[in-house]
């Protein structure tokens, strides 16, 4: 393996060197389309990170509240346990809607 690390990482920096190379510059007005899209990843980006941070903090408090429950009640801790995963899953699927529609509005 330590005989492969050189040539690998000389093709690697040979890559890398080409990469530049064989840019090409762009018109003015292809660079303001391409800065609008630019634009749109980000704003996906931000409001699917939004999703996520909702989803987390709502799935953090299910699961707060159904340890609290069990405390509390030890004899119903696998009815809560069953509507705990429940809850989750429902949390979950919207983090993954949110999802589809990040990837949907950037088509």
């Amino acid at each position: 393996m330590k005989k492969l690390r050189i040539p690998f990482f000389a093709v690697l920096g040979l890559l890398m060197t080409a990469i530049p190379a064989l840019a090409q510059a762009t018109p003015a007005a292809t660079e303001a389309a391409a800065s609008a899209a630019g634009y749109r990843y980000i704003a996906a980006g931000i409001g699917f990170a939004i999703a996520v941070l909702g989803g987390a903090l709502g799935q953090s408090r299910v699961a707060a509240a159904a340890c609290e429950g069990t405390a509390r009640n030890p004899g119903a801790s696998a009815r809560i346990q069953t509507m705990m995963i429940l809850g989750l899953a429902l949390i979950e699927s919207l983090v993954l809607f949110a999802l589809v529609v990040v990837f949907a509005a950037l088509r």
